[in-house]
């Protein structure tokens, strides 16, 4: 994410397509059904398939695995935007663990990529 960010720019850089986009102070949608919104930033966004059930790492390296290796690209991308990797994980017991190996973490360290959770514990009426 960044002001300055222009998508097409960083899918050249990237070598991939996102899966979504905005450029800053454009209208986007985040679903078909929802009204255009001003883009407060710029954005480019690539989203892993979901798993059932989930599996981090799996989900981790194939981001990776779709997106340039280059880390002197990785570099300077990172001193210009905001770069994560955002996870939403929904856990259906209260005592569920998620994991990455150390050559997804090293991947994610050489590339200037900090991960971010969401965890969502079960639903407490579902454990009465």
């Amino acid at each position: 994410m960044g002001d300055e960010l222009i998508p097409s720019d960083i899918t050249a850089k990237l070598g991939c397509e996102p899966t979504r986009e905005m450029i800053k102070g454009e209208p986007f949608c985040w679903s078909k059904n929802s009204k255009p919104r001003i883009a407060r930033s710029g954005m480019w966004r690539l989203e892993a398939a979901e798993r059932e059930p989930g599996d981090l790492d799996s989900q981790v390296s194939e981001l990776l695995a779709q997106l340039t290796s280059d880390l002197d690209i990785w570099a300077a991308l990172s001193r210009q935007y905001s770069m994560d990797i955002f996870c939403g994980v929904f856990m259906e017991t209260s005592m569920e663990g998620i994991g990455l190996t150390a050559d997804t973490m090293l991947a994610l360290g050489q590339r200037g990529l900090e991960i971010d959770f969401d965890i969502y514990g079960p639903d407490d009426d579902e454990n009465v």
